[in-house]
Protein backbone atom coordinates (compact mmCIF):
# COMPACT_ATOMS: atom_id res chain seq x y z
CA UNK A 1 0.00 0.00 0.00
CA UNK A 2 2.91 2.17 0.89
CA UNK A 3 4.17 1.89 -2.81
CA UNK A 4 1.33 3.10 -4.40
CA UNK A 5 2.49 6.26 -4.34
CA UNK A 6 0.89 8.12 -7.83
CA UNK A 7 -1.51 6.63 -10.47
CA UNK A 8 1.12 5.29 -12.86
CA UNK A 9 2.44 3.32 -9.56
CA UNK A 10 -1.19 2.05 -8.62
CA UNK A 11 -1.24 1.64 -13.15
CA UNK A 12 2.43 -1.35 -12.71
CA UNK A 13 0.80 -2.82 -9.19
CA UNK A 14 -3.08 -3.34 -11.58
CA UNK A 15 -0.87 -4.59 -14.47
CA UNK A 16 0.79 -7.07 -12.04
CA UNK A 17 -2.39 -8.48 -11.19
CA UNK A 18 -3.66 -9.19 -14.45
CA UNK A 19 -6.02 -6.03 -14.74
CA UNK A 20 -4.74 -3.09 -17.89
CA UNK A 21 -6.35 0.21 -16.35
CA UNK A 22 -6.12 3.22 -18.64
CA UNK A 23 -4.38 6.50 -17.41
CA UNK A 24 -7.58 7.80 -16.64
CA UNK A 25 -8.85 4.82 -14.13
CA UNK A 26 -5.56 4.46 -12.60
CA UNK A 27 -5.73 8.09 -11.39
CA UNK A 28 -9.34 7.36 -10.28
CA UNK A 29 -7.90 4.72 -8.39
CA UNK A 30 -4.96 6.49 -7.02
CA UNK A 31 -7.27 9.24 -6.24
CA UNK A 32 -10.04 7.31 -4.30
CA UNK A 33 -7.07 5.36 -2.26
CA UNK A 34 -5.47 8.84 -1.31
CA UNK A 35 -8.30 10.62 -0.69
CA UNK A 36 -10.60 8.18 0.76
CA UNK A 37 -13.81 8.74 -1.45
CA UNK A 38 -15.67 6.13 -2.72
CA UNK A 39 -14.99 5.63 -6.53
CA UNK A 40 -18.63 5.73 -8.88
CA UNK A 41 -17.74 3.58 -11.73
CA UNK A 42 -20.19 3.42 -14.85
CA UNK A 43 -20.04 1.40 -18.04
CA UNK A 44 -21.44 -0.98 -20.18
CA UNK A 45 -21.16 -4.68 -18.86
CA UNK A 46 -18.63 -6.71 -19.14
CA UNK A 47 -15.91 -3.70 -19.50
CA UNK A 48 -14.09 -4.48 -15.71
CA UNK A 49 -15.66 -2.09 -13.19
CA UNK A 50 -16.11 -5.53 -10.78
CA UNK A 51 -13.09 -6.97 -12.01
CA UNK A 52 -10.85 -3.72 -11.05
CA UNK A 53 -12.46 -3.98 -7.16
CA UNK A 54 -11.02 -7.62 -6.87
CA UNK A 55 -7.53 -6.14 -8.30
CA UNK A 56 -7.64 -3.47 -5.88
CA UNK A 57 -8.33 -5.99 -3.11
CA UNK A 58 -5.49 -7.74 -4.48
CA UNK A 59 -2.35 -4.88 -4.68
CA UNK A 60 -3.52 -3.29 -1.47
CA UNK A 61 -3.42 -7.00 0.66
CA UNK A 62 -7.15 -5.67 1.74
CA UNK A 63 -9.89 -8.19 2.75
CA UNK A 64 -12.83 -7.69 -0.31
CA UNK A 65 -16.61 -7.73 0.82
CA UNK A 66 -19.01 -7.23 -2.08
CA UNK A 67 -22.78 -6.09 -2.19
CA UNK A 68 -24.43 -7.06 -4.82
CA UNK A 69 -27.60 -4.21 -5.08
CA UNK A 70 -30.87 -5.86 -6.32
CA UNK A 71 -34.38 -4.53 -6.25
CA UNK A 72 -35.96 -4.47 -3.66
CA UNK A 73 -32.67 -5.03 -1.47
CA UNK A 74 -33.14 -3.76 2.36
CA UNK A 75 -30.82 -2.33 4.89
CA UNK A 76 -30.87 -5.38 6.52
CA UNK A 77 -29.15 -7.21 3.86
CA UNK A 78 -26.95 -5.18 3.32
CA UNK A 79 -25.95 -4.23 7.37
CA UNK A 80 -27.06 -7.16 9.66
CA UNK A 81 -29.14 -9.08 10.92
CA UNK A 82 -29.57 -11.26 14.14
CA UNK A 83 -29.31 -15.08 14.23
CA UNK A 84 -32.86 -16.27 15.24
CA UNK A 85 -32.18 -19.58 15.36
CA UNK A 86 -29.10 -19.41 17.65
CA UNK A 87 -31.05 -17.30 19.92
CA UNK A 88 -33.56 -19.44 20.20
CA UNK A 89 -31.14 -22.29 21.43
CA UNK A 90 -29.60 -19.82 23.65
CA UNK A 91 -33.40 -19.26 25.44
CA UNK A 92 -33.71 -22.72 25.27
CA UNK A 93 -30.71 -23.91 26.94
CA UNK A 94 -31.29 -21.07 29.62
CA UNK A 95 -34.60 -22.23 30.49
CA UNK A 96 -33.31 -26.08 30.74
CA UNK A 97 -30.77 -25.16 32.61
CA UNK A 98 -33.07 -23.24 35.08
CA UNK A 99 -30.72 -20.23 34.73
CA UNK A 100 -33.83 -18.29 32.60
CA UNK A 101 -35.08 -16.38 35.72
CA UNK A 102 -33.60 -12.68 35.14
CA UNK A 103 -35.89 -11.21 31.90
CA UNK A 104 -33.38 -8.29 31.75
CA UNK A 105 -30.66 -10.35 31.98
CA UNK A 106 -31.48 -13.34 29.43
CA UNK A 107 -32.66 -10.56 27.08
CA UNK A 108 -29.47 -8.90 27.12
CA UNK A 109 -27.48 -11.56 26.64
CA UNK A 110 -29.73 -12.80 23.49
CA UNK A 111 -28.52 -9.78 21.50
CA UNK A 112 -24.71 -10.54 22.15
CA UNK A 113 -21.91 -10.02 19.65
CA UNK A 114 -21.70 -13.61 18.69
CA UNK A 115 -25.64 -13.92 17.30
CA UNK A 116 -24.86 -10.82 15.51
CA UNK A 117 -24.99 -11.81 11.48
CA UNK A 118 -22.42 -8.91 9.35
CA UNK A 119 -23.62 -8.59 6.30
CA UNK A 120 -20.97 -6.70 3.96
CA UNK A 121 -21.57 -3.14 4.98
CA UNK A 122 -20.62 -4.04 8.71
CA UNK A 123 -17.87 -6.42 7.87
CA UNK A 124 -16.00 -3.74 5.41
CA UNK A 125 -16.29 -1.47 8.43
CA UNK A 126 -15.26 -4.11 11.24
CA UNK A 127 -12.34 -5.66 9.08
CA UNK A 128 -10.41 -2.26 8.64
CA UNK A 129 -9.21 -1.31 6.15
CA UNK A 130 -11.26 -3.44 3.33
CA UNK A 131 -12.18 -2.63 -0.08
CA UNK A 132 -15.83 -2.89 -0.64
CA UNK A 133 -17.59 -3.39 -3.77
CA UNK A 134 -21.04 -1.92 -4.31
CA UNK A 135 -22.32 -3.66 -6.88
CA UNK A 136 -24.83 -2.92 -10.06
CA UNK A 137 -26.26 0.05 -7.44
CA UNK A 138 -28.40 0.90 -10.59
CA UNK A 139 -30.46 -1.37 -9.54
CA UNK A 140 -31.31 -1.11 -5.61
CA UNK A 141 -34.32 1.41 -5.10
CA UNK A 142 -34.47 4.80 -4.35
CA UNK A 143 -34.63 3.97 -0.26
CA UNK A 144 -31.38 2.00 -0.40
CA UNK A 145 -29.73 4.49 -2.39
CA UNK A 146 -30.34 7.26 0.79
CA UNK A 147 -29.43 5.22 3.29
CA UNK A 148 -25.95 4.24 1.55
CA UNK A 149 -25.60 7.91 0.94
CA UNK A 150 -26.08 7.93 5.15
CA UNK A 151 -23.42 5.34 5.77
CA UNK A 152 -20.68 6.75 3.54
CA UNK A 153 -21.04 10.00 4.95
CA UNK A 154 -18.96 9.14 7.86
CA UNK A 155 -19.02 5.30 8.03
CA UNK A 156 -20.19 4.55 10.96
CA UNK A 157 -23.09 1.45 11.79
CA UNK A 158 -25.82 2.27 14.70
CA UNK A 159 -26.69 -1.27 16.09
CA UNK A 160 -29.27 0.04 18.76
CA UNK A 161 -28.67 -3.11 21.06
CA UNK A 162 -24.88 -2.70 20.91
CA UNK A 163 -23.74 0.52 19.76
CA UNK A 164 -22.02 2.12 17.32
CA UNK A 165 -19.47 0.68 14.72
CA UNK A 166 -16.63 2.72 13.29
CA UNK A 167 -14.35 1.60 10.95
CA UNK A 168 -10.66 2.54 11.90
CA UNK A 169 -9.86 3.15 8.42
CA UNK A 170 -12.10 3.85 5.91
CA UNK A 171 -12.89 1.21 3.57
CA UNK A 172 -11.94 1.59 -0.44
CA UNK A 173 -15.26 1.77 -1.75
CA UNK A 174 -16.09 0.83 -5.08
CA UNK A 175 -19.98 1.67 -6.67
CA UNK A 176 -20.65 0.25 -9.79
CA UNK A 177 -23.81 1.02 -12.05
CA UNK A 178 -24.28 -0.47 -15.65
CA UNK A 179 -26.66 2.88 -15.90
CA UNK A 180 -29.76 0.61 -16.16
CA UNK A 181 -31.25 3.86 -14.59
CA UNK A 182 -29.75 7.19 -13.51
CA UNK A 183 -28.53 7.31 -9.88
CA UNK A 184 -29.29 10.10 -7.84
CA UNK A 185 -26.85 13.26 -7.70
CA UNK A 186 -26.59 13.29 -4.37
CA UNK A 187 -24.78 9.86 -3.85
CA UNK A 188 -22.64 10.52 -6.79
CA UNK A 189 -21.65 13.93 -5.47
CA UNK A 190 -20.52 12.27 -2.36
CA UNK A 191 -17.97 9.88 -4.77
CA UNK A 192 -15.14 10.34 -7.63
CA UNK A 193 -16.57 9.31 -10.86
CA UNK A 194 -15.22 7.48 -13.86
CA UNK A 195 -17.19 6.46 -17.06
CA UNK A 196 -15.10 3.07 -18.18
CA UNK A 197 -14.92 2.62 -22.26
CA UNK A 198 -14.48 -0.71 -23.94
CA UNK A 199 -10.59 -0.58 -24.59
CA UNK A 200 -9.00 -0.15 -27.59
CA UNK A 201 -7.82 -2.64 -29.89
CA UNK A 202 -4.41 -3.13 -28.50
CA UNK A 203 -5.56 -2.85 -25.18
CA UNK A 204 -7.94 -5.85 -25.26
CA UNK A 205 -5.37 -7.85 -27.21
CA UNK A 206 -3.40 -7.15 -23.96
CA UNK A 207 -5.79 -8.01 -21.86
CA UNK A 208 -6.61 -10.98 -23.59
CA UNK A 209 -3.40 -12.20 -23.74
CA UNK A 210 -2.57 -11.54 -19.91
CA UNK A 211 -5.24 -13.18 -18.67
CA UNK A 212 -5.33 -16.18 -21.23
CA UNK A 213 -2.15 -16.85 -21.77
CA UNK A 214 -2.81 -20.23 -23.69
CA UNK A 215 -4.85 -18.25 -26.80
CA UNK A 216 -2.08 -17.16 -29.71
CA UNK A 217 -1.96 -14.22 -30.42
CA UNK A 218 -3.65 -14.52 -33.86
CA UNK A 219 -6.70 -15.78 -32.44
CA UNK A 220 -6.30 -12.72 -29.35
CA UNK A 221 -6.28 -10.51 -32.07
CA UNK A 222 -9.23 -11.74 -34.50
CA UNK A 223 -11.52 -11.64 -31.13
CA UNK A 224 -10.62 -8.48 -30.14
CA UNK A 225 -11.32 -7.00 -33.82
CA UNK A 226 -14.18 -9.45 -34.07
CA UNK A 227 -15.54 -8.03 -30.98
CA UNK A 228 -15.16 -4.64 -31.43
CA UNK A 229 -17.09 -5.01 -34.57
CA UNK A 230 -20.23 -6.39 -32.52
CA UNK A 231 -20.24 -3.23 -31.13
CA UNK A 232 -20.34 -1.17 -33.74
CA UNK A 233 -23.58 -3.13 -34.47
CA UNK A 234 -27.51 -2.27 -33.11
CA UNK A 235 -27.29 -5.49 -30.35
CA UNK A 236 -29.43 -5.59 -27.62
CA UNK A 237 -26.28 -6.12 -25.57
CA UNK A 238 -22.81 -5.14 -27.27
CA UNK A 239 -19.91 -7.78 -25.97
CA UNK A 240 -17.37 -6.77 -23.10
CA UNK A 241 -14.17 -7.46 -22.64
CA UNK A 242 -15.58 -10.11 -20.22
CA UNK A 243 -17.57 -11.62 -23.43
CA UNK A 244 -14.76 -11.37 -25.19
CA UNK A 245 -12.70 -13.55 -22.92
CA UNK A 246 -15.21 -15.91 -23.01
CA UNK A 247 -15.05 -16.53 -26.35
CA UNK A 248 -11.58 -16.99 -26.92
CA UNK A 249 -12.08 -19.46 -24.35
CA UNK A 250 -14.32 -21.64 -26.00
CA UNK A 251 -12.54 -20.97 -29.37
CA UNK A 252 -9.37 -22.18 -27.46
CA UNK A 253 -11.19 -25.24 -26.12
CA UNK A 254 -12.07 -26.18 -29.25
CA UNK A 255 -8.75 -26.16 -30.29
CA UNK A 256 -8.73 -23.00 -32.89
CA UNK A 257 -5.73 -21.06 -33.67
CA UNK A 258 -7.47 -18.53 -35.51
CA UNK A 259 -11.29 -17.40 -36.07
CA UNK A 260 -13.25 -18.12 -39.36
CA UNK A 261 -16.69 -18.43 -40.15
CA UNK A 262 -17.08 -21.38 -39.18
CA UNK A 263 -15.69 -21.77 -35.54
CA UNK A 264 -17.68 -17.96 -35.30
CA UNK A 265 -21.04 -18.87 -36.02
CA UNK A 266 -20.23 -22.09 -33.77
CA UNK A 267 -19.50 -19.91 -30.82
CA UNK A 268 -21.51 -17.05 -31.41
CA UNK A 269 -23.32 -18.01 -27.70
CA UNK A 270 -20.00 -17.21 -26.11
CA UNK A 271 -19.64 -13.84 -27.30
CA UNK A 272 -23.74 -12.62 -27.66
CA UNK A 273 -26.15 -13.83 -24.85
CA UNK A 274 -29.39 -12.51 -26.53
CA UNK A 275 -30.87 -14.61 -29.30
CA UNK A 276 -32.21 -11.39 -31.27
CA UNK A 277 -28.81 -10.34 -31.35
CA UNK A 278 -27.08 -13.66 -32.54
CA UNK A 279 -30.38 -13.10 -34.99
CA UNK A 280 -28.94 -9.99 -36.19
CA UNK A 281 -25.33 -11.06 -36.94
CA UNK A 282 -26.61 -13.68 -39.11
CA UNK A 283 -28.80 -11.70 -41.00
CA UNK A 284 -26.10 -9.38 -41.50
CA UNK A 285 -23.87 -11.94 -42.58
CA UNK A 286 -20.94 -13.31 -40.23
CA UNK A 287 -18.53 -11.55 -42.66
CA UNK A 288 -18.85 -8.24 -40.71
CA UNK A 289 -17.27 -9.94 -38.18
CA UNK A 290 -14.46 -10.04 -40.87
CA UNK A 291 -14.60 -6.52 -41.95
CA UNK A 292 -16.62 -8.28 -44.75
CA UNK A 293 -20.16 -7.78 -46.11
Amino acid sequence: MDQLTDPAAVAAALKATGYLPDEGLATAAFLALALHRPLFLEGEAGVGKTALAHALAEVTGRPLYRLQCYEGLEASSALYDWDFGRQLLHLRAAEAAGTATDTAELEAGLYDRRFLLARPLLQALEDSPAVLLIDEVDRADDEFEAFLLEVLSDFTISIPELGTVRAETPPLVLLTSNRTREVHDALKRRCLYHWLEHPDFDREVAILRRRLPEVTETLARQVASATARLRELDLLKPPGVAEAMDWASALHALGARELDPDTAARTLGAVLKYREDGERVRAAGLGVLFGAG
